[in-house]
């Protein structure tokens, strides 16, 4: 089975699909280790953990391309990536698809930004007219390689047009071919309730700390028909927390032991690397070649 058609069983599966962010390969194979059936890739978190960098459209389909790979050959779980504005023109916005479709990843969300973006819990965003994002998803689902990828159109209208100007949006995007919507910044539970008054397609709700969307509970988002509950930094955000602690308290105490509670423990790393079967095989390579001696 394909990527996009694990990605599209699982919507149809689970009510709703919970989606964590992975930063990277090895959150990736914690995630599934926990049992989730599809995972996510944050522009955000690429740009933050991989480069040092803010969330202002710096990093490029390349930058972001690297850790899909790096991610989609460490898990079998169907990958959702964020492709921003797809960097670009028409001809920029195909290869994304394209290299996203055989890297391995089910699905991608791309915006209707302006192409220099910000956050979408920030201030100040300007978006492209529903005639330009048209293009931009007839360009992508044109680029798909397998019929399944799954296409979601992201749109932060709701900040300058309100949930009608949103509503016109989601369905001239939909009648385009996006699979599903992404609402960004939603500010109450009535916004995904009238989308799913209006449309019976997936619909994914960014449940993302410190922003502009409370902190709604997944019963709450399945009661008003939201399919997809993503939780994009929350893995990361608490990480990075805990490594700024860690490297305080080091400096601080002149020894990690009281630290080491809250660590994952050697052993614990090595079962969710399957680190022995893999010292397995390399000992097995070292004695044949000690025989073909």
């Amino acid at each position: 089975m394909s990527q996009g058609l694990k990605f599209r069983d699982a919507i149809k599966n689970n009510k709703p699909l919970i989606i964590p962010g992975t930063i990277n390969a090895y959150s990736a194979k914690l995630a599934e280790k926990a049992n989730h059936q599809a995972i996510y890739l944050s522009g955000s978190g690429v740009a933050a953990a991989s480069y040092g960098l803010p969330d202002l459209g710096i990093t490029s389909m390349h930058d972001v391309l690297i850790d899909v790979k790096r991610i989609t050959n460490a898990t079998s779980l169907p990958l959702l990536v964020d492709i921003d504005t797809g960097w670009g023109d028409a001809k920029n916005i195909a290869e994304t698809i394209r290299e996203m479709d055989k890297s391995g990843c089910a699905a991608v969300h791309i915006e209707d930004q302006i192409f220099d973006k910000r956050c979408g819990h920030r201030p100040n965003k300007q978006i492209i007219s529903i005639s330009d994002m048209k293009e931009r998803l007839k360009v992508a689902v044109d680029s798909k390689i397998d019929e399944s990828f799954f296409i979601m159109a992201r749109t932060d209208a709701l900040a300058t047009e309100g949930i009608d100007g949103t509503i016109e949006r989601c369905g001239e995007y939909l009648e385009e071919g996006a699979d599903g919507i992404f609402l960004e910044a939603v500010t109450s539970m009535e916004e995904y309730k009238k989308f799913k008054d209006n449309f019976n397609a997936p619909l994914l709700a960014n449940i993302t700390e410190f922003g502009k969307t409370p902190l709604f509970s997944q019963k709450e988002l399945k009661d008003s028909g939201v399919d997809i509950v993503l939780y994009p930094l929350t893995a990361f955000r608490a990480m990075s927390l805990s490594a700024e602690k860690i490297y305080n308290s080091i400096i601080k105490d002149g020894t990690q032991e009281p630290l080491l509670d809250i660590m994952q423990t050697r052993e614990e790393l090595y079962e969710v690397l399957d680190y022995y079967n893999f010292e397995k095989k390399l000992d097995e390579q070292v004695i044949v070649k000690k025989e073909d001696k």
